[in-house]
């Protein structure tokens, strides 16, 4: 009966149902006031490592976006943690502009990161851009960024990095590019961006925040500033490359690639007329300039540019620079009539390359001018003749003067340089089976613009007598000696030695007499001198330039600097001359 009365007390009867359900409810309370108090402290702590993240991590308040009704928050600065609305903190990458942006992350993923950053569990990125272990990897020997921006695989220009490594260009830093690649396949693992001059570690790809290399980007991108430019012809100071080797910023070797000595020469030569460095130096004279769709002459400006601030960084890896990336827009610019294999001549490049930067920079024929035009232009008087046949009876001839045809013109012409002509060369050796090496002085050959020698210009039909007479002296007068000379079969070099004194060249008595009343100044020395050495097909180019800090000359051939004095500087074949006008408040500082 006991038995029967116990399997009577089923839990499903209803018989005692109330007690043991009163007994399980007593136990459910105890067990979830239990888990309330587990929840609460749990989320105390999470609050407490969250508060403490948020402070250590050095995020950027401008970069921190909250989501639309989030509140305040901790960042915010404002109210308590049990108070305060939960703020959703994304840390974003700035665009470096190899990729596009990185889409906001949906779902699950979204909400991961949220997260991430609101219970301490954050990315550590920024830690390592701030330490990251590779930087003593980076070999600074090696880094050459004066070639084109190319990449050494798929011949890109869009998205090169520099490996800091071994000094190689690749494109892209995403999965499966080449600088990728490269990181796993070499472990090199610190790159550069060459546009955007930022640096990055792959494989894990992330941003490299270091001031220790801020003199990469120097190299590659110098830059400077008003007071800088104003102090460069004052300073005479040697700097130090990275390699040991000293040199004077602005007096440093071009590399001769294969035959551009010429463009060498010239751009030399260039770099050192202050005001047209200067110009060239500070990138916003020209950035804003703008030019028609398609056009490809303002790469001129930019290399230009880049060549000239190449040319003066006193903070170089090495004591020279490579034109390469110059001499590849002069080669597109001018249609290949200059060329980088080729030997050419030094005048009709500096012809080519004065008349191009002017018109790349916006400027005219006649009215608008440029930097090029304020620094070397200057104006004169063409007198013009028409002679008739030599082969005509005199009467005829005496006929034809009294027409208008052959009267005397006269035009007014601008000019960027001067044209010298040379006395013909002797053809017989002399009694000791040598030949003569005639010399001129200079004033000589300039009696050609003083307004009253006239010299016969022959054509295919006719004949003219002209002289010259110049009306306005730029800041900076070139003159080109004419040494060259084609005829029908060959190409002949005149040797004449030009005698001229390196500073206090007086051109007063070549301007006409109603205008010298306005020029003050007239008095030229001598900052620039090309020499052109060897024959014609042959030769080679160097240059003699002045360095306006120390007074001194130098001798630049290529690669080769080397100190020279004054006087050995007229014993040379002479071709191209660059002459600076003296103004009031200047004084002679040449060595001579």
């Amino acid at each position: 009966m006991s038995s029967r009365g116990r399997r009577d007390r089923d839990p499903r009867e209803p018989r005692g149902a109330s007690a043991a359900s009163s007994a399980r409810g007593s136990s459910r309370s105890r067990r979830d006031a239990d888990a309330e108090r587990s929840r609460g402290r749990r989320e105390a702590e999470r609050e407490r490592a969250r508060r403490e993240a948020a402070e250590a991590l050095p995020v950027d308040l401008a970069r921190v976006k909250r989501e639309p009704g989030t509140g305040t928050g901790v960042l915010g600065g404002s109210g308590t943690a049990a108070s305060a609305a939960p703020v959703r903190v994304k840390r974003e990458r700035e665009p470096d502009g190899d990729s596009d942006p990185e889409p906001e992350p949906a779902g699950g993923d979204r909400e991961e990161r949220i997260s991430k950053v609101r219970y301490g569990r954050f990315d550590p990125e920024d830690q390592r851009s701030r330490h990251c272990p590779y930087l003593d990897t980076i070999n600074k020997s090696v880094l050459d960024f004066d070639f084109e921006k190319l990449c050494s695989i798929s011949l890109s220009h869009i998205n090169v990095y520099a490996c800091l490594v071994c000094g190689k260009y690749f494109q892209g830093r995403g999965l499966k590019s080449h600088a990728y690649i490269h990181s796993v396949q070499l472990s090199h693992h610190v790159f550069l961006n060459l546009h955007t001059l930022k640096f990055y570690c792959l494989p894990d790809n992330y941003e490299i925040i270091d001031s220790s290399l801020e003199d990469i980007t120097y190299v590659l991108k110098p830059t400077f500033t008003a007071q800088h430019i104003a102090h460069l012809d004052k300073q005479a100071k040697l700097s130090r490359a990275y390699d040991g080797t000293t040199y004077l910023p602005g007096i440093v070797g071009l590399n001769n690639i294969k035959a551009n000595d010429y463009a060498n020469a010239v751009l030399q030569a260039l770099s050192n007329v202050p005001p047209l460095r200067n110009y060239f130096l500070e990138e916003e004279n020209y950035r804003r300039i703008q030019r028609p769709p398609g056009d490809i002459m303002f790469l001129l400006v930019q290399r230009f540019g880049e060549l000239m601030r190449k040319l003066w960084n006193p903070r170089n890896f090495k004591a020279h620079v490579s034109p390469h990336e110059m001499l590849q827009a002069v080669v597109l610019c001018s249609k290949k009539n200059f060329q980088i294999t080729k030997q050419g001549d030094g005048v009709e490049f500096l012809s080519w390359f004065l008349n191009a930067l002017h018109a790349a920079l916006g400027g005219t024929k006649r009215k608008k001018k440029t930097i090029v035009t304020d620094v070397f232009q200057g104006s004169m008087r063409i007198f013009t003749k028409k002679l008739p046949h030599p082969d005509l009876p005199a009467e005829e001839k005496a006929q034809l003067l009294q027409n208008s045809e052959y009267q005397e013109r006269m035009v007014e012409s601008t000019f960027l340089y001067l044209t010298l002509d040379l006395p013909t060369a002797p053809l017989y050796k002399d009694e000791k089976e040598q030949l003569i090496i005639p010399q001129v002085p200079l004033f000589s050959i300039l009696a050609k613009f003083n307004g009253s020698t006239e010299k016969e210009y022959k054509t295919y039909k006719e004949n003219f007598l002209k002289r010259f007479q110049l009306t306005r002296l730029p800041p900076y007068l070139i003159f080109c000696i004419k040494r060259f000379t084609k005829n029908n079969f060959f190409v002949e070099k005149n040797p004449t030695i030009v005698n001229f004194p390196i500073t206090n060249v007086d051109l007063r008595e070549y301007l006409s007499e109603e205008v010298q009343a306005a020029h003050s100044h007239t008095t030229y020395d001598l900052i620039a001198n090309i020499v052109h050495d060897g024959k014609p097909s042959e030769g080679s180019y160097r240059i003699h330039v002045l360095h306006h800090g120390t007074g001194k000359w130098y001798e630049l051939q290529d690669l080769q600097v080397t100190d020279i004095l004054p006087q050995m500087i007229t014993l040379s074949e002479a071709y191209i001359q660059i002459w600076k006008r003296r103004e009031e408040d200047e004084t002679n500082q040449q060595g001579a």
